[in-house]
């Protein structure tokens, strides 16, 4: 991905069904996180936030696609995959990028995310389930979409001070 890319980012409709607004909000979340690394270089990315914290913009973009992977693919696909930084399943590993680049986080990220949308699309309705192993539960695709929501915007929040730290951008 091109640092001078300018990621589009369309605003979710304000009347749909369930699950176009659902796919909306999500997609949109997705475009804020890559529209707050627009412009910036692999070392600006790798910029972590404060001591003690490792904390970077990259490292949310890997830890972003571990939680594509482990939702999607693993919960809901019921594929038996390992976590793309950590064969164990730590979600931590990911946020270490101190070696990251932007190319190596964004093609896994847009990978999990091209997954995401396949198996969402295929599925019949909201109400499909997977099992979450974690849990020991059973959780449906509504749920997931809903936690992906949740975990991007809560992201995002920290992509908006990470960002604001490395070049004083703000908004949006």
């Amino acid at each position: 991905m091109d640092p001078a890319v300018i990621t589009e980012r369309v605003a979710p409709p304000l009347i749909a069904g369930e699950r176009e607004m659902l796919r909306a909000y999500l997609d949109f979340h997705r475009s804020t996180l890559a529209m707050k690394c627009d412009g910036l270089s692999d070392e600006d990315l790798r910029r972590q936030s404060m001591p003690p914290s490792t904390l970077s913009l990259l490292g949310l973009v890997r830890h972003m696609a571990e939680v594509e992977r482990a939702w999607f693919r693993r919960v809901i696909a019921g594929e038996d995959i390992p976590l793309v930084w950590s064969p164990e399943g730590d979600f931590q590993v990911a946020y270490d990028a101190s070696k990251a680049t932007r190319s190596e986080a964004f093609d896994a990220w847009q990978a999990e995310v091209v997954h995401s949308r396949r198996i969402e699309a295929e599925a019949e309705s909201l109400d499909v389930t997977g099992h979450q192993a974690k849990w020991g539960e059973d959780v449906s695709l509504r749920l997931v979409m809903l936690h992906l929501i949740h975990e991007y915007a809560r992201h995002n929040g920290h992509a908006d001070f990470l960002r604001e730290g490395i070049d004083g951008t703000v908004g949006a």
